[in-house]
C-alpha cells in the first residue's frame, strides 16, 4: 500500500523540498522585471513636482520625528489603486510581504493610520496627480480620436441604511413608533381594568416600554428637524456626505462616481464623485471635463439610457460642437 501511494504521488506535479538550499537573487531589483508596471509608477512619481501640486510634508521640519516622504506614500497609494487595494490596513500588510511594494517604496513599512492620514490630508493634490497622468497620456497619443464613454458607479459608504434619514423614512418610523405607543397604551388600559387596585409586574413592563418609545419619538423629532434643515432633505449620521441611492434593484447609502473613459486604451480621462442618486444630470458636466482634459474642439461621447434627459442632451450638444 505504501508503494502504491508513492507511485500515485509521482503522478502529480512535485514541489520543491523546503529544506533544499537555493541561490536567490542578491538584489531586490532582480525580482522586478523590466516591464513591471511598478517601474512606471516609480518613474512617474519621481518626475512630479510634489510641492507645487500641494502635497504636505515635502520640506521636512528641522525638529521632531522624521516622517515618510510624500513620494513614497503616493507610490503606495497608486499601487493600491492599480491593484484594487483600497483598505489602508491591507496596504500596510502588503508593504510587509509584497516584493513589488518592497521594491517600490524601498522596504518602508508605514502603518495604516499613516496611510489613511496621507490620503485624507492630500485629496486635492492627489486629484492634480490624476490630471498630470491624463496630460502625460495625451502627449503620448494614448487616447482615441476624440471619443469617450461616460458611465457612473455606485460606491457604498461607511454609513448603514439605518443611520440615513429622509423625509419619507422619518415619517414611516414615527408612524411605527406612534403605533407601538398606542398598542402599549391599550394593553396598559386593559391591565388597569383587570387589576385596578394594585400594580402588577406586567403593568410595570408596559409602562417602561411606553417610556422607551416616547424617548425614541423625541430622538426622531430632533432628527426630523435636522433633515428639514438640509438642502436635499436628507441626513447621514455616520458619513455626512453620503446619500441614499438605488443600486442594482435595491437601496444603498453611498456615492455616485462618474467617469469618462477613453474607448481605445480604456484610460480614465475625467472623474468626479457626486451624491446624486442617478446619472441624468451628469452628461454635460462629464462631457465638459472630458473635452477640457483631451483639449479637443469636437468630442464624440457614448453613454447608456440612464443619462437621457432633454435639457442635458441639449446642453451637451451645444458644449461639444
Amino acid at each position: 500500500m505504501i508503494i502504491l501511494f508513492y507511485l500515485n504521488m509521482k503522478r502529480f506535479i512535485q514541489g520543491q523540498d523546503r529544506t533544499q538550499s537555493t541561490l536567490l537573487p542578491e538584489l531586490l531589483d532582480e525580482y522586478i522585471a523590466e516591464d513591471n508596471p511598478v517601474r512606471v509608477i516609480d518613474i512617474f512619481v519621481d518626475q512630479l513636482a510634489l510641492s507645487a501640486l500641494g502635497f504636505e510634508g515635502v520640506n521636512p521640519a528641522q525638529t521632531g520625528r522624521p516622517s515618510y516622504h510624500p513620494a513614497a506614500m503616493l507610490k503606495l497609494y497608486i499601487y493600491g489603486y492599480l491593484n484594487r487595494i483600497q483598505s489602508s490596513r491591507r496596504l500596510e500588510a502588503e508593504a510587509n510581504r509584497n516584493v513589488e511594494l518592497m521594491w517600490l517604496i524601498a522596504r518602508l513599512n508605514p502603518d495604516f493610520k499613516t496611510i489613511a492620514r496621507f490620503r485624507n490630508e492630500n485629496g486635492p493634490a492627489i486629484r492634480k496627480v490624476c490630471s498630470q497622468f491624463v496630460e502625460l497620456c495625451r502627449r503620448l497619443n494614448l487616447f482615441a480620436d476624440s471619443m469617450v464613454a461616460i458611465d457612473g458607479s455606485k460606491f457604498k459608504a461607511v454609513n448603514s441604511s439605518d443611520n440615513n434619514y429622509t423625509q419619507a423614512k422619518i415619517k414611516s418610523r414615527m408612524q411605527a413608533v406612534e403605533k407601538n405607543i398606542q398598542q402599549y397604551l391599550d394593553d396598559l388600559e386593559a391591565a388597569d381594568i383587570s387589576s385596578p387596585k394594585q400594580s402588577t409586574p406586567h403593568q410595570a413592563r408596559l409602562t417602561e416600554r411606553i417610556a422607551m418609545f416616547q424617548a425614541q419619538m423625541k430622538v426622531l423629532e430632533t432628527i426630523e428637524a435636522k433633515v428639514q434643515s438640509t438642502p436635499d432633505k436628507q441626513l447621514s449620521q455616520t458619513d455626512p456626505d453620503a446619500r441614499s441611492m438605488q443600486h442594482r434593484g435595491g437601496g444603498m447609502v453611498g456615492y455616485n462616481v462618474q467617469a469618462a473613459v477613453d474607448t481605445q486604451h480604456h484610460l480614465i480621462v475625467a472623474h468626479e464623485v457626486t451624491t446624486a442618486g442617478h446619472d441624468r444630470a451628469q452628461l454635460s458636466n462629464m462631457g465638459k471635463q472630458a473635452k477640457d482634459a483631451l483639449q479637443k474642439e469636437m468630442l464624440t461621447v457614448v453613454a447608456d439610457k440612464g443619462y437621457y434627459k432633454g435639457e442635458e442632451a441639449t446642453s451637451f450638444i451645444e458644449l461639444i460642437t
